[in-house]
C-alpha cells in the first residue's frame, strides 16, 4: 500500500509521486529505532500532506507548475510572483520546521499537549479536510487542466473554476475515475471483508488499480492519444542529502506548527489504539522524539512531515506484524523500487491517484455522523463540529484548526462560566439529597433551603453564585429587608388612623405581607462539588451570610473541602470563628441540626406564653 498510497498523497503535497515512496523509506528507519508504537505504519497521510501541499502552492515559485496552469493569489487575478524555491525545497523546510517544534515538545514534556484536540474538533477538521482532498482532486478525476489556488477560500475558486471549464472535461479521464472507484468501493465493500475471513493478507486492490492503469496507459498510449496527465519523470535511485532552505523558515512557522500538531495527534491516537487493544504501552513524549527526529531525518531527503496511516497500520497487524521490523521489511520492498522499478510507473495516469485518493477518504467521510452523535449528547460539541468543519471547507485548514481550538477552550470557559445550581431535597426516611427538579422522590425539608453549586466560586462567577441562590431560594435579603421594615411600619399605623385610611393601609399591607417570606428559617450551602474559592468568592459569600443574618436566617455550610475552609479561615477568621460560616460534614448533618434548633426554640416559645 506504500506504493499507491505514496504516490497518490504526494500529489496532494504538490510534489512529485516519488516522494511519497521517499517518505516510507528515509523517515521509517529513524521511527524503527526511537517509536514505542510496534504497529504504526509511518508514512504518508492525507491530512498532513494536504496541509503541507498549501505552503507549498503559498511559497513555491509558479514556473514549477507551468503543465498545469499558474498559481494565481487569494484574489484569483494576479499571477504570483517568482519566488525561486521549487516544491520539494519548500516541502522540506516545512518538514524541518514540524520536527523542530515536535523536538521541542519533546525537550517540554508537552506530550500531553494532544489532549487540546477534543474528538469533536479532531473529528470536525479531519472531515473537512476530507472534503478540502476531494475538491483538489476533482480536475484530475474529471481531467481538467486548471490553475493552482492558493490562500483562504482556495475551495470555492476551485469549485467555479471546475464549473467554469466544466466543457473542457476529458471523457477518457472520467472513465478511467469512474472504473477505478467501482472496482475499488466493491473490492472495500464486498471482496475484501470475504478474503479476510480465509486470509490475513488483504487483496492490494490499490496496487492493482496503479500496475493495471499504467500498463494501459503505456500500451494504449492514453498521454498521446486521449491527452491524460500521467504521474511523469520518476528519477531512478536515492534522493541526494540535501538541506532545507533555512532561509524559508521564519515563513513557514505557521504551517509548520499546526501541521506538527496534526500529524502527530493522528499518529499518538493510532498508537494508542493499538496498544489498549494489544495490552502495551506507549510513550506519548518519546513518540515527539521519535517523530521529531524522523522528520529532521526525512528534511534532508526530500520528504515531506510523516505519520501514520490507519489502513496500513490495520494490514500491518493483521498480518501477523508485531514490532517495527514488519516496517523494516517493507523498506526493503520500496529500496528496490526505488533503485530499479520505479520509471515503470511514469505512464501512471493521475486519474488512477485521484481515484485511489476519494476511495481512501469514505471513512473520513462517514465521520459526518459524528455530529448528529455530538448533537444529541451535547448542543456545544456539536456547535464545535460543525464551527470547525464550515471553517475548515470554506476558509482554510490552518484557520479552521485555530477556529476549532478556540472553540474548544471557549466551551470549557462556558462551562465553568456557567456551573450546575440547584436545590436539594430529602429523600423520606434516608440521609440522600437530591435535585427536586429531578426527582420527584426527592422533598424539600420545611423551612429549609439547601442550595446545591458545582465549580469554583471567584471574581468571575461570584455574582453568578449569588444571583442563582436568590433565584432558587426565592428570598433577596436586601428587599426582604425592606419589607420586612415597611410591614412592621404599617402594623403599627393600623389602629391610629380612621376607618378610610384604615382600609388604605390595609391594601398597602396586604400587597407587603404577599411580598414577605417568613417560610425559609435556615438556609443550607451544598459545597461538595464546589473545587475552588478566591478572596473575591470567600467576601461575596461573607455578605450573603451577613445578609440573611439580619432577617434571623442563619446560613450554613456543608460538605466543605479542607482547601474551601482554610481560604475561608484565612480571609475573614474572626467571621468563622465568631458568627458565619458553620460548617457541617454533611447536608443531613446540617439539616437534623437546623430542625433540632427550630424545634428547641419551638419548646421555648410555648413554655414562654404558658408562663
Amino acid at each position: 500500500m506504500h506504493i499507491p498510497q505514496g504516490m497518490a498523497y504526494a500529489m496532494l503535497g504538490n510534489v512529485p509521486a516519488v516522494v511519497g515512496i521517499y517518505m516510507a523509506f528515509f523517515p521509517v528507519l529513524i521511527y524503527f529505532i526511537f517509536g514505542t508504537s510496534k504497529h504504526n505504519s509511518m508514512g504518508t497521510f492525507s491530512v498532513a500532506c494536504l496541509m503541507t501541499g498549501k505552503a507549498v502552492i503559498q511559497f513555491s515559485d509558479p514556473a514549477y507548475f507551468t503543465s498545469t496552469g499558474s498559481t494565481v493569489n487569494v484574489d484569483n487575478s494576479t499571477t504570483v510572483e517568482p519566488t525561486g524555491y521549487s516544491p520539494i525545497e519548500v516541502a522540506t523546510a516545512v518538514t524541518f520546521i514540524v520536527a523542530l517544534f515536535q523536538l521541542g515538545m519533546y525537550f517540554l514534556r508537552l506530550g500531553a499537549a494532544s489532549a487540546l484536540l477534543s474528538e469533536t474538533l479532531v473529528s470536525g477538521f479531519t472531515t473537512g479536510a476530507a472534503v478540502h482532498v476531494l475538491v483538489s482532486q476533482v480536475k484530475d478525476l474529471l481531467g481538467l487542466n486548471l490553475p493552482k489556488f492558493k490562500g483562504y477560500f482556495a475551495n470555492v475558486y476551485i469549485i467555479t473554476a471546475v464549473i467554469e471549464n466544466i466543457r473542457d472535461v476529458n471523457t477518457t479521464a472520467i472513465i478511467i475515475s469512474i472504473v477505478t472507484i467501482t472496482i475499488s468501493a466493491i473490492n472495500n465493500d464486498h471482496f475484501k471483508p470475504l478474503v479476510a475471513k480465509v486470509s490475513p493478507f488483504p487483496f492490494p486492490m490499490e496496487l492493482v488499480a496503479v500496475v493495471v492503469g499504467t500498463l494501459v496507459s503505456k500500451y494504449c498510449y492514453l498521454h498521446t492519444n486521449y491527452g491524460i496527465t500521467i504521474v511523469g519523470d520518476i528519477p531512478v535511485g536515492l534522493p541526494t542529502p540535501t538541506a532545507p532552505p533555512f532561509e524559508l523558515l521564519p515563513s513557514l512557522v505557521v504551517d509548520g506548527i499546526t501541521t506538527a500538531i496534526v500529524s502527530y495527534t493522528i499518529n499518538l491516537s493510532m498508537a494508542l489504539i493499538f496498544a489498549q487493544k494489544l495490552d502495551y504501552e506507549v510513550d506519548a513524549n518519546q513518540e515527539l522524539l521519535a517523530m521529531g527526529l524522523s522528520n529532521v531525518f526525512g528534511s534532508f531527503f526530500s520528504c515531506m512531515p510523516v505519520c501514520a496511516s490507519l489502513s496500513r497500520s490495520l494490514i500491518q497487524q493483521v498480518v501477523g506484524g508485531v514490532t517495527q521490523i514488519a516496517s523494516i521489511v517493507s523498506c526493503l520492498i520500496l529500496l528496490v523500487v526505488l533503485l530499479w522499478i520505479g520509471p515503470f510507473f511514469e505512464p501512471l495516469p493521475k486519474a488512477v491517484l485521484a481515484s485511489i485518493i476519494v476511495v481512501a477518504l469514505k471513512g473520513m467521510f462517514l465521520q459526518v455522523l459524528d455530529f448528529w452523535k455530538f448533537w444529541k449528547l451535547s448542543k456545544i460539541d456539536a456547535l464545535v463540529w460543525i464551527g470547525t468543519f464550515i471553517t475548515v471547507v470554506f476558509i482554510g485548514i490552518d484557520i479552521g484548526l485555530l477556529c476549532g481550538v478556540a472553540l474548544s477552550l471557549a466551551t470549557i470557559f462556558v462551562l465553568s462560566f456557567r456551573p450546575h445550581t440547584c436545590l436539594l431535597g430529602q429523600v423520606p426516611s434516608t440521609d440522600l439529597y437530591l435535585d427536586i427538579a429531578r426527582y420527584k422522590a426527592a422533598k424539600e425539608v420545611e423551612g429549609i433551603k439547601i442550595f446545591h453549586y458545582s465549580g469554583g466560586i471567584n471574581f468571575a462567577t461570584k455574582a453568578m453564585f449569588k444571583a442563582d441562590l436568590i433565584r432558587l431560594v426565592g428570598i433577596n435579603p436586601q428587599k426582604e429587608v425592606v419589607y420586612r421594615a415597611k410591614l412592621a411600619k404599617y402594623l403599627g399605623k393600623v389602629d391610629d388612623l380612621s376607618d378610610k385610611k384604615t382600609d388604605t393601609l390595609s391594601n398597602k399591607l396586604e400587597k407587603v405581607q404577599n411580598k414577605v417570606n417568613t417560610q425559609m428559617r435556615c438556609l443550607v450551602l451544598d459545597f461538595s462539588s464546589v473545587s475552588h474559592i478566591d478572596p473575591s468568592g470567600v467576601s461575596m459569600l461573607k455578605s450573603v451570610a451577613d445578609s440573611f443574618t439580619k432577617l434571623d436566617i442563619p446560613v450554613y455550610i456543608a460538605s466543605c473541602k479542607e482547601p474551601i475552609y482554610e481560604m475561608l479561615t484565612k480571609v475573614y477568621p474572626e467571621h468563622v470563628a465568631k458568627t458565619g460560616f458553620r460548617s457541617f460534614p454533611t447536608v443531613h448533618d446540617a439539616v437534623h441540626y437546623s430542625t433540632e434548633l427550630f424545634a428547641s426554640s419551638s419548646n421555648s416559645t410555648i413554655s414562654t406564653i404558658r408562663l
